[in-house]
């Protein structure tokens, strides 16, 4: 029985976790998004194609596109490490390292634009996949935060 719900763990096998988000789909991030848990890309996927009425040829073309979008979401998450780790370095040193911290910098923005290019193109694809009443819905759920990118 899911505590939270009052509903039977069989209910949730559309994917969603047991109090991980309301099962109703209310609120649901994009992989690696930063307000959420990075749930990967079948369970997104689930969702659009169940609450935009998906057929399996546009499931196939979404599943690439959000597959490509987790891949750069998680590329940028190894460049931060790897930018907190030089900026770590660079207070540690004896003198602190001011060269070697604008860079972690630079390499923060430009990845952190990398993924927003990425969703840009994402967007760009998923609309030529859907139809103008999918992509209607589509919009809503990125308005009222259903769907977070």
């Amino acid at each position: 029985m899911c505590r939270s719900h009052g509903e039977s763990r069989a209910h949730h096998a559309c994917g969603c976790e047991p109090h991980s988000h309301h099962h109703r789909f209310e609120h649901h991030h994009w992989p690696g998004d930063e307000r959420g848990q990075s749930f990967g890309v079948r369970r997104p996927l689930r969702f659009l194609a169940w609450r935009l009425g998906l057929d399996d040829e546009q499931v196939a073309k979404l599943a690439e596109v959000l597959n490509e979008l987790k891949t750069e979401r998680a590329q940028h998450e190894v460049d931060d490490r790897r930018a907190l780790t030089s900026l770590a370095d660079a207070v540690q040193a004896e003198a602190f390292a001011g060269e070697r911290a604008r860079e972690a910098a630079k390499l923060r923005v430009a990845s952190e634009q990398r993924v927003q290019d990425k969703v840009v193109d994402s967007l760009e694809r998923i609309h030529a996949i859907l139809d103008p009443e999918q992509r209607a819905r589509l919009a809503y759920l990125l308005r009222t935060g259903a769907l977070a990118m």
